[in-house]
């Protein structure tokens, strides 16, 4: 599919993306204890909610709502600080839209819900299409080709999809579609999956990115919303398999066009999948590139000195190997491998960092050995300090997931949440 730039962009000009923030992330356990999962950090310098947003600033969608609910202060205090850049007297913004009982006495029932909730406010800019997007998942996606496709298409509402393993299809909505791509069939998080035809071994999976016409978006949440009394107002569960027999729904291939394969698109919904993901980003050619000049991924960051590697003796010596490092970090006779770490951290002599994750503001003590962990943000490591060495005695007082990755709190460390989680 070929389009021209001047029709994308005036497909992008009519749309309005609402990017739904307000999940609680619970298979994150304690690192959404006390924030939203789009707010946990990634990738050295970012927050989860920043690949969304970028998305649609360089696809050229400059109008957004970004509806809120759960725990969203250090949410709506990011967005604040670091996406308040665009220009209101050129129609262009980053919107907050929190729960505010607008139309019901109550707070965000579901995904649908949560944009009938807002129906005034998306009347009130009019546009022609709108672009639903998940607040909680990182890739880099230009919607201006899934607009025109839409388009197309004759499409009533398009549906992202990606190819995935079909051991973990029932994650996600699964769909099956005909030779031109309309959805046949869509079931939300389906216990025994239906695989691709031909590929037994993969399913097609729903991205939670939707695009509507305007028109079909009011009625069909208003129709859910009147006349569906066991309805759980959710679009994966409701909207769109009730749909797909009486409109045009189709589904939009999210695929790699130079390598002919499915895109990069992670779902950071578990410990594991987060420090995954973290990591994967310090390959020397990772499938999401951060250092892409023409695709770059906005956020709010305080300004920090550069990394400092500090000793050179032989019984301690400041170093880092495979590793990213964010803005403010000291490594103070310390050896850091294969990890990443987040702004102002320091890593105090003799100690060791092993395929780690440590977000912001953490302070690892002296004598420390540190193995397959996420370290959240504000931690103070005691000195001697042994995580991910023997995962049983890290079970009596932190996390351990599936895979072995330990999951450290200050809380579990018996100290304070640290103010701008």
């Amino acid at each position: 599919m070929q389009t021209t730039k001047r029709f994308v962009s005036r497909l992008t000009r009519q749309t309005l993306a609402l990017v739904l923030a307000g999940g609680r992330g619970t298979r994150l356990y304690d690192l959404t204890k006390w924030r939203a999962k789009p707010a946990v950090p990634f990738g050295g310098k970012f927050r989860i909610i920043d690949f969304p947003l970028s998305n649609c600033i360089n696809s050229g969608i400059g109008q957004v709502g970004v509806i809120t609910q759960y725990k969203s202060h250090s949410l709506m205090r990011h967005i604040q600080r670091g996406w308040g850049f665009l220009r209101g007297e050129l129609g262009e913004f980053v919107e907050l839209l929190p729960a505010q009982q607008r139309i019901e006495t109550s707070w965000y029932e579901g995904t649908a819900d949560a944009v009938l909730q807002n129906l005034d406010i998306i009347r009130s800019h009019d546009p022609e299409y709108v672009l639903i997007l998940a607040g909680d998942h990182v890739y880099k996606m230009d919607y201006g080709t899934m607009l025109a496709y839409h388009v197309e298409n004759d499409a009533d509402v398009t549906v992202g999809c990606i190819e995935v393993p079909i051991e973990e299809a029932s994650a996600f909505g699964v769909m099956s579609v005909n030779d031109e791509f309309r959805i046949t069939e869509f079931i939300e998080k389906p216990e025994h999956p239906k695989p691709l035809p031909k590929q037994p071994g993969r399913a097609l999976a729903s991205m939670g990115i939707y695009v509507f016409s305007t028109r079909v978006l009011f009625d069909e949440l208003l129709r859910d919303h009147e006349l569906v009394s066991d309805s759980s107002h959710d679009f994966g569960k409701d909207i769109i398999p009730s749909i797909i027999s009486r409109l045009r729904v189709v589904a939009f291939p999210f695929r790699n066009p130079i390598r002919n394969c499915p895109a990069y698109w992670r779902d950071v919904g578990t410990i594991d999948s987060l420090w995954q993901a973290n990591l994967e980003l310090i390959g020397v050619s990772p499938e999401l590139n951060l250092y892409d000049p023409d695709w770059p991924i906005w956020t709010y960051q305080e300004q920090q000195p550069p990394a400092k590697f500090v000793f050179d003796d032989d019984d301690r010596r400041g170093m880092a190997v495979d590793t990213m490092l964010a803005g403010g970090c000291i490594v103070s006779g310390a050896l850091v491998r294969h990890s990443l770490l987040f702004s102002q951290v320091k890593v105090h002599s003799y100690s060791t960092v092993s395929d780690t994750v440590i977000f912001p503001d953490v302070d690892v003590g002296r004598h420390c050995e540190i193995h397959r962990a996420i370290i959240d943000r504000g931690c103070r490591i005691p000195a001697g300090t042994k995580i991910g060495v023997d995962l049983e005695k890290d079970r009596e007082r932190f996390y351990v997931s599936p895979k072995g990755v330990v999951l450290v709190t200050p809380e579990m460390l018996g100290q304070d949440y640290p103010h701008g989680l």
